[in-house]
């Protein structure tokens, strides 16, 4: 390694960790990948783990570590208390705690939490991906980030003004592994395989007086009265789900024109499949990317801060 690395950034997430060390200008001089998340860890193990990690890298004992993620959690290494938006993204450093047993300066950034009556919401490490896009000039603009549990953010003026949580991903799972339908929807079934299933089911879901739960049976119906035609029961249920989340958001997408989507895959790929039924833009951003910039810009923000101290 040639250049000496500024800062280690770390993605500490709920299933996985992810590091990268880094120059003072974000290049990556080496990264590390674990299946060491906060699910499967005790609060003592995190030191070891990441001195472990460091170690490997050949980091040097005083090189500082940035964290965002479930590392922050009640139930993590030391909770970092969310901030209430609306949040500014530039300022989330100075609410970074400083977690016991460590010898090298670390730090673990805050969520984010939301306190509207019948909207009470909180997230962990999106808010530093959305960091990170604040960096590329995307100081107001939507996003969505696809997942078990996707999240949609409205930033104005480089703030978290609302966000909601939609757990379609889970309701998938719950619905095809479950419910009825487990006997319509294979496992191994591929719902980008068939995109007019999809996109007829996204349609529905976006059409007046469209209700879900009237809707849900006739994916069993239609595969019991098929008569041998084969259909693709996991497109049409994915599209339902997706397209109501997106039906629900519509007034901002229509409002803002795109959606910034934060992710990749097939999931992601379907989500800007139904933003575009709506008539909105979606534009793809790559979040490994985006976490390391806003991981960074809080590095640089608590280094100045502490020599200034």
């Amino acid at each position: 390694m040639t250049t000496k690395p500024f800062a280690a950034l770390v993605d500490w997430g709920t299933s996985n960790l992810r590091l990268w060390l880094t120059d003072s200008q974000g290049g990556v001089l080496a990264e590390r990948q674990s299946a060491e998340g906060m699910g499967n860890l005790d609060r003592s193990a995190y030191p070891a783990i990441l001195e472990g990690h460091l170690s490997a890298l050949g980091a040097e004992s005083d090189l500082p570590a940035v964290i965002a993620g479930m590392a922050g959690a009640r139930t993590g290494w030391r909770e970092a208390p969310y901030v209430e938006t609306p949040a500014p993204l530039i300022g989330l450093f100075q609410h970074a705690v400083i977690p016991d047993g460590v010898t090298r300066p670390v730090y673990i950034l805050p969520g984010v939490c939301q306190r509207e009556n019948g909207r009470y919401d909180v997230m962990r490490g999106e808010e530093t991906q959305l960091a990170g896009a604040l960096e590329q000039g995307l100081d107001n603009a939507l996003f969505c980030l696809p997942g078990t549990h996707s999240k949609w953010a409205m930033v104005e003026d480089g703030h978290i003004r609302r966000f909601s949580t939609v757990m379609t991903g889970e309701l998938f799972h719950l619905i095809s592994r479950q419910s009825i339908l487990r006997l319509s929807v294979p496992e191994d079934a591929d719902a980008e395989a068939d995109p007019d299933i999809f996109n007829a089911a996204v349609d529905a879901a976006l059409a007046p007086n469209f209700a879900l739960t009237s809707t849900l049976f006739s994916i069993r119906a239609e595969s019991l009265l098929s008569q041998g035609t084969k259909i693709n029961a996991a497109a049409r249920l994915s599209g339902l789900l997706i397209g109501a989340e997106i039906a629900a958001i519509q007034s901002d997408l229509r409002r803002y024109g795109k959606a910034y989507l934060i992710g990749t895959g097939k999931l992601t790929r379907l989500y800007a499949r139904a933003i575009a039924r709506a008539g909105g833009e979606a534009v793809m951003l790559d979040g490994g990317l985006l976490v390391r910039r806003g991981l960074l810009a809080s590095a640089f923000s608590l280094f100045d801060h502490e020599f200034k101290e």
